[in-house]
C-alpha cells in the first residue's frame, strides 16, 4: 500500500529581476461577476473578448456561478478595463473591484466604466459580503423568472385548450377563437418571452449563434406565421375557398414556457452553490469575548486584532486562530482538518477559528484574523474551485452554432427557390409556407429537450432512490468517473469512536478491567470516554460506582472504583505517578500501527492492562468499495487523519493508494494533479475539510448525512444509505448520459430528415410537400420520443 505523507507546500513563485529593456510584470487576479449569460456559447464568447484584451494572462468564465476568473498584468490593464470588454461584448458587469496596489497606491476605475457598471465596491471584500451579494443577485434573478413563469403559464393553459378543442368548444371555432389566440399568444411572447429575442440579438450582433437563437427562431416563425394567417388569411394559397390557413400559436406560447421553467430550475440549482460559501462563512461566531485587564467585553470578531486575549466558554465556536494562554479542553477539529477524534488542547496550543470547544473552558491570544485564518483560507479555496470549474458544455448549445445558421440558410434558400419558380403572389404565399414549415420542422423543440428531459426524470429517479443529484452537468460528470477519491472519517467510518481492544495483564480478566475502565471514565464527556463507556455496556459489563474522579486534559483521569485507584490515560503520566509500562509498550505500539487509540490502565499502583478505540470502518463502505472495483473504477483515499489510522482502514477495505495527513488545501490540490494526468475524479466526502476538494473535483459526492457546507458544495449528495449509495449514483449517472446520447440522435434524425421534405426536395420526384400543420406533428413527434425514451430511466434500479 502506498501511503503518501503530508505534502510539503511548494515554495512560493518569486518573480525574476526585470531587465532594463522590459518592465516586469505585475501579476494579478480578479473575479467579475458576468450577467445574462445563458449557454455554453455565451461563456466562449466572454472568454474570448476577455482573452483578447492586451494584458490579460488567462480567463475562465463559469456559467453556474455566472463569474470570470481572471489573471492579468496588473500595470497593462485594470479591472475596469475587463469589465468594459465584456460589457462590449453584450453582457453586463454589475460591480467592478478596484485595481490591486501598485507601488502603495490604489488605481482608480475608468470613468468611461462608470456609465456601464455600477461604482466598484471596497478591494477586498469581506467573504460574508460576497455572499450576500451571491444570494441578493439570485434572488432578483428568481423572482423575475417567477414572475415570468406565472405569466407564461396562465396565458399559455388557456391557449392549448382552444388549440386542442377540435370543435368541442363551437364559440371557439372561426375567427374568435383565432383572434383569441393571437392576443393570447401575443402576450407570451411579447412579454416573458422577450429576453429570448433580447439576448438572441445581442448574440447576432455579435455573429454568434446560441440556444436563445433556437428558442428565438421556433418562436417567432410559429408567431409571425401565425399572426400573418389570422391578420391577413388571402396570402395564403386557397383562402379564397373558404379554407382558412392553420395557425401555431400554441407551440410559439409553450416553447416560452417551458424554456422559462428549465431557467427556473437551473437558477435554483446555482443557489446552492452559494449555499456552500454562505455557510462557510456562518462557521465563525459573530461575537467574541474580548479579555482586557479584568474586563469581559462581548464584541463583534471582525473587530479582534492578532495580540487579543479571547474567552471561549464550552459548547461555543472558536472566534478565531489564536494560541491557548489558560485552560483545558478538547476542541473539535473535525471540520477543518478532518480529524476524527477531538483534540485535546492545554497552554501553548494552537486553536482555529471556527471548531467547537467541547469541554473546558479556554482563554487564548489572537494570532491570525479575516483572510489570514484557517477558515477564510477554506472558504477562498472553495470559491477559487466553483469559479475555475471547465464551462458547463451543453452539445445542444454547442451544435446549434452550427445548426442554426445552417437552418436558416436552408430556408431561406427555400424561399428564394420557390419564389423563382412561380413569381406570382400565389407562389409568394407557397414560398412563405415552404420557408416557415423548414424552420418549424427545425424547432429546437427537441433538441432542447433532449438533455434536460432525461436529466428531469434521472434527479427523479435518484431522489427516490435517495441519490440527490445537481442538475445535468453533475450527472454527465458522474458517468465518466474513473477514478473515485474518498475521504475517511465519517465517508468510510462510522464518524465516532467504539471500543475495539481490550488487553487485560496482571491476573485480571478483560470484563472486570473492563467494568472498572469504565466506571471510572463514566464522568469525563471526553468522547473516548464515551466510546469505552458504551463498549462496556454493549458486551454486558456492569459499571460500578466512581467517585474522587480527577482528569487532566491530555494526560488521563483517575478515579476511586468499589476502593480501588484507577488511571487511565497516556504512559508517560503513569509513569510520572510511578508506574511501570514497559511490559505493553509493544502491543501499545501494535495497536496505534492499526489506527488504534490505546490507553494504558493502571489500578492501584501497578500496570493492569489497556483499552483502545478506533473510528472502524462501515460495512456499507466494504460494500460499495467491492462495486467500485466491479464498475472499474480505481479508488484511493484522502484524508487529513494520520497515517496509521488511514492504513488500518485502508487494509481492511482494500484500498491501495491512501494519502494521509493531508491539510484542506492538500485534497484540492490532490485533485487537480489527479484531474491533469487525465484521471475523471470524483470526490467523496462529509465535513467542512473535505468541501475545497468536493467543489475542484469534476464531480464531488456528500453524504447527507454529512455538514450541510460539504452537501452544498458536493454535485451528488447521498442522503440514506451512506457510501452504499455511490455505486447507484454512478450508475444512474451513466444510463442518464446514454439516454441523453439517444435523445439527441433521435432529435437529429428528424430534422435531418425532415428539413429536406419540408423544403420540397422530394417534390419532383414523388409529389410530396410538408406543409406547417405537419411539420409541427413531426416535430411535436419528435419531442414526444425525446420524452418517452427519457420516461424509461423510472425503470432504474427495479428488479
Amino acid at each position: 500500500m502506498a501511503t503518501i505523507p503530508q505534502p510539503v507546500e511548494p515554495p512560493r513563485a518569486t518573480a525574476a529581476p526585470a531587465a532594463t529593456a522590459a518592465p516586469a510584470t505585475q501579476s494579478a487576479r480578479t473575479d467579475l461577476p458576468v450577467q445574462g449569460m445563458t449557454c455554453a456559447a455565451c461563456v466562449r464568447r466572454v472568454e474570448k473578448a476577455l482573452r483578447a484584451t492586451p494584458g490579460v494572462q488567462e480567463a475562465t468564465v463559469n456559467l453556474v456561478t455566472q463569474r470570470a476568473t481572471v489573471a492579468y498584468d496588473a500595470q497593462a490593464t485594470t479591472p475596469a478595463a475587463l469589465a468594459r470588454a465584456i460589457v462590449k461584448a453584450g453582457y453586463e458587469v454589475p460591480e467592478v473591484p478596484e485595481a490591486p496596489a501598485v507601488d502603495g497606491t490604489r488605481a482608480a476605475p475608468d470613468a468611461t466604466v462608470r456609465s456601464a457598471v455600477a461604482p466598484p465596491p471596497r478591494p477586498h471584500p469581506a467573504a460574508s459580503e460576497r455572499a450576500a451579494a451571491m444570494d441578493a443577485a439570485e434572488q432578483k434573478e428568481q423572482r423575475t423568472l417567477r414572475r415570468d413563469v406565472a405569466i407564461a403559464a396562465v396565458f399559455t393553459a388557456p391557449l392549448l385548450v382552444v388549440a386542442m378543442s377540435h370543435g368541442a368548444i363551437p364559440a371557439l371555432e372561426g375567427s374568435f377563437g383565432r383572434w383569441l389566440s393571437l392576443a393570447l399568444a401575443t402576450v407570451v411572447v411579447i412579454g416573458p418571452g422577450r429576453r429570448f429575442f433580447r439576448l438572441a440579438a445581442s448574440a447576432l450582433r455579435h455573429r454568434a449563434a446560441d440556444m436563445n437563437t433556437l428558442v428565438s427562431l421556433g418562436t417567432g416563425a410559429a408567431w409571425l406565421y401565425s399572426t400573418a394567417a389570422v391578420v391577413a388569411p388571402g396570402l395564403f394559397p386557397h383562402a379564397e375557398h373558404g379554407h382558412l390557413p392553420p395557425v401555431y400559436f400554441e407551440a410559439a406560447a409553450a416553447i416560452v414556457t417551458f424554456v422559462l421553467i428549465g431557467k427556473l430550475l437551473e437558477t435554483r440549482a446555482r443557489k446552492r452553490l452559494a449555499d456552500a460559501v454562505r455557510g462557510l462563512v456562518a462557521l465563525q461566531p459573530k461575537t467574541a469575548r474580548r479579555i482586557r485587564g479584568d474586563i469581559e467585553d462581548e464584541v463583534p470578531a471582525a473587530a479582534l486584532a492578532p495580540g487579543d486575549l479571547v474567552l471561549t466558554r464550552p459548547g461555543e465556536r472558536i472566534a478565531t486562530d489564536g494560541e491557548v494562554v489558560r485552560g483545558a479542553s478538547a476542541v473539535d477539529e473535525s471540520m477543518l482538518t478532518g480529524e476524527s477524534m477531538p483534540v485535546d488542547k492545554t497552554t501553548g496550543s494552537a486553536v482555529l477559528g471556527g471548531t467547537l470547544n467541547q469541554s473546558g473552558a479556554l482563554t487564548f491570544r489572537v494570532t491570525k484574523t479575516g483572510a489570514d485564518t484557517a477558515l477564510a483560507r477554506i472558504v477562498e479555496a472553495v470559491e477559487q474551485a466553483q469559479g475555475s470549474r471547465a464551462p458547463i458544455a451543453r452539445l445542444a448549445d454547442v451544435v446549434s452554432g452550427i445548426f442554426v445558421p445552417i437552418v436558416v440558410s436552408v430556408a431561406s434558400l427555400t424561399f428564394v427557390v420557390w419564389l423563382a419558380v412561380d413569381p406570382t403572389a400565389a407562389g409568394l404565399a407557397t414560398a412563405i409556407e415552404r420557408f416557415v414549415a423548414v424552420l418549424v420542422i427545425a424547432c429546437p423543440c427537441a433538441l432542447g429537450l433532449a438533455t434536460p428531459a432525461a436529466v428531469a426524470v434521472g434527479t427523479g429517479r435518484g431522489a427516490e432512490l435517495g441519490v440527490l443529484v445537481k442538475g445535468g452537468a453533475a450527472l454527465e460528470a458522474a458517468s465518466r468517473v474513473d477514478t473515485v477519491l474518498l475521504d475517511k472519517t465519517g465517508t468510510l467510518t462510522s464518524g465516532r469512536p467504539e471500543l475495539t481492544d481490550v488487553v487485560a495483564h496482571a491476573g485480571l480478566g478483560e470484563a472486570e478491567l473492563l467494568g472498572l475502565v469504565a466506571a471510572a471514565e463514566h464522568e469525563s464527556e471526553h468522547p473516548v470516554a464515551r466510546a469505552i463507556v458504551e463498549g462496556a455496556r454493549g458486551r454486558g459489563v456492569g459499571l460500578p460506582r466512581a467517585s474522587a474522579f480527577r482528569a487532566e486534559i491530555g494526560h488521563g483521569i483517575e478515579a476511586r472504583v468499589s476502593g480501588r485507584l484507577v488511571r487511565v490515560g497516556t504512559a508517560a503520566w503513569l509513569r510520572r505517578a510511578g508506574i511501570d509500562t514497559d511490559v505493553l509498550e509493544a502491543e501499545a505500539e501494535r495497536l496505534a500501527a492499526q489506527g488504534r487509540t490505546p490507553s494504558f490502565v493502571a489500578i492501584d499502583e501497578g500496570l493492569a492492562g489497556l483499552v483502545a478505540v478506533a473510528d472502524r470502518p462501515t460495512e456499507e463502505a466494504r460494500r460499495a468499495v467491492a462495486a467500485m472495483r466491479q464498475l472499474g473504477v480505481d479508488v484511493a483515499m484522502v484524508t487529513g487523519d494520520r497515517a496509521g489510522a488511514a492504513r488500518a482502514v485502508a487494509e481492511e477495505l482494500g484500498i491501495r493508494v491512501v494519502f494521509a495527513e493531508v491539510r484542506p488545501e492538500d485534497k484540492a490540490r490532490i485533485v487537480r494533479e489527479q484531474r491533469a494526468a487525465g484521471r475523471r475524479v470524483a470526490m467523496v466526502g462529509d465535513g467542512i475539510n473535505d468541501a475545497p476538494a468536493l467543489a475542484g473535483a469534476d464531480v464531488g459526492i456528500a453524504l447527507g448525512s454529512g455538514a450541510d457546507i460539504a452537501v452544498a458544495s458536493a454535485d451528488v449528495a447521498l442522503l440514506r444509505g451512506g457510501i452504499a449509495g455511490l455505486p447507484v449514483a454512478l450508475g444512474l449517472a451513466r444510463a442518464t448520459l446514454r439516454t441523453i446520447r439517444q435523445n439527441l440522435f433521435w432529435a437529429f434524425v428528424y430534422n435531418v430528415l425532415g428539413i429536406p421534405i419540408a423544403a420540397g426536395l422530394l417534390y419532383p420526384l414523388t409529389g410530396w410537400l410538408l406543409s406547417p400543420v405537419l411539420a409541427s406533428a413531426a416535430m411535436s413527434l419528435s419531442s414526444v420520443s425525446v420524452l418517452a425514451n427519457s420516461l424509461r430511466l423510472r425503470a432504474f434500479g427495479r428488479g
